[in-house]
């Protein structure tokens, strides 16, 4: 009974439009299958590497500045060289890609907790509500994210010594762009939740002195939640992005710590001594992530949105 329902639930998800429309689309396929792998590689870096790059205890200078190992002087041990402190930089990047990863979603989890809530809110409620909470995402829409991430680290770095900012550098990153960014989602689920609740089930809703607590969670949030998810996954390659801009600059992760901006920025010191491996390979790795996730992302906005099909 059970192998039938299984082979049920297969077919149904076999024969699904959006199993269709994926597997009619290359490169959604091929954008997924490299997101997964690096996905997989950078949180399975404690075991599919015996490297610890970030670990001082670990590093032999010796092995400083070892080409890529089909350049001459490379080992393969070492498959994409190492730095000027021998840090193993396959090894480096798949740690980078972890904390670079973990920082976009994270903030971007933090963005869509707050703007779906207060959109949801304005678009229910309307008048002032819906006018200070729009007001308040207009304003701060006219400064960039990079902006207000950095004003939010300065502020806690004038505020904190040098040794507790470290330790909380990556939680202050992952605020500082999910405060930045709220208010696309605010104004996504607010044009939803302004359709909602004109709807015949929502005034039977009120009729019967449903509380508006219960509307909202119910109701109106199910019906929003969808595009502002989609919008989402693209929101994660930009954060992704801000990340490694800020870490670039120095004002992000710290450079004991990994991601893909702290080794391009490291990388950058070299890269007209000859050393080219070091900022080239975690570039590239940066615009491949960030490239197969906009694919997805855009796939997903096209396969759900009825207008473009």
């Amino acid at each position: 009974m059970k192998i039938e329902q299984t082979l049920t639930w297969w077919g149904r998800f076999v024969d699904h439009d959006v199993t269709y429309s994926f597997l009619r689309s290359p490169v959604t396929v091929a954008a997924s299958i490299v997101t997964i792998l690096m996905i997989v590689a950078a949180f399975g870096a404690p075991v599919l590497t015996s490297y610890t790059p970030f670990v001082p205890g670990s590093l032999n200078l010796l092995d400083a500045f070892m080409p890529p190992a089909w350049e001459p002087g490379g080992v393969s041990a070492h498959f994409l060289g190492t730095d000027g402190q021998g840090r193993d930089i396959l090894a480096a990047i798949m740690y980078g890609t972890q904390v670079s990863l973990t920082v976009g979603l994270l903030s971007v989890l933090l963005s869509v907790a707050i703007g779906i809530p207060l959109g949801i809110i304005a678009g229910y409620s309307g008048g002032w509500i819906d006018t200070a909470i729009m007001r308040i995402a207009d304003i701060q829409l006219t400064i960039p994210p990079i902006l207000i991430a950095l004003m939010i680290d300065g502020v806690t770095r004038t505020s904190l010594s040098s040794e507790v900012h470290e330790l909380v550098a990556i939680p202050v990153l992952i605020v500082s762009i999910g405060l930045a960014s709220w208010p696309q989602y605010a104004r996504i689920t607010r044009s939803g939740a302004m359709v909602e609740r004109r709807k015949d089930y929502i005034a039977a809703a009120q009729l019967i002195q449903t509380p508006n607590a219960l509307i909202l969670l119910r109701h109106i949030f199910p019906n929003v939640i969808g595009p502002t998810l989609i919008v989402a996954t693209i929101g994660v390659a930009v954060a992704i992005i801000i990340e490694a801009t800020l870490s670039f600059l120095g004002v992000g992760i710290p450079p004991t710590t990994p991601s893909l901006g702290t080794l391009i920025r490291i990388g950058n010191n070299f890269l007209f001594s000859g050393e080219w491996w070091i900022t080239l390979f975690p570039a590239l790795i940066l615009v491949v992530l960030v490239l197969s996730v906009n694919l997805i992302g855009d796939w997903l906005r096209d396969t759900f949105n009825p207008k473009l099909r």
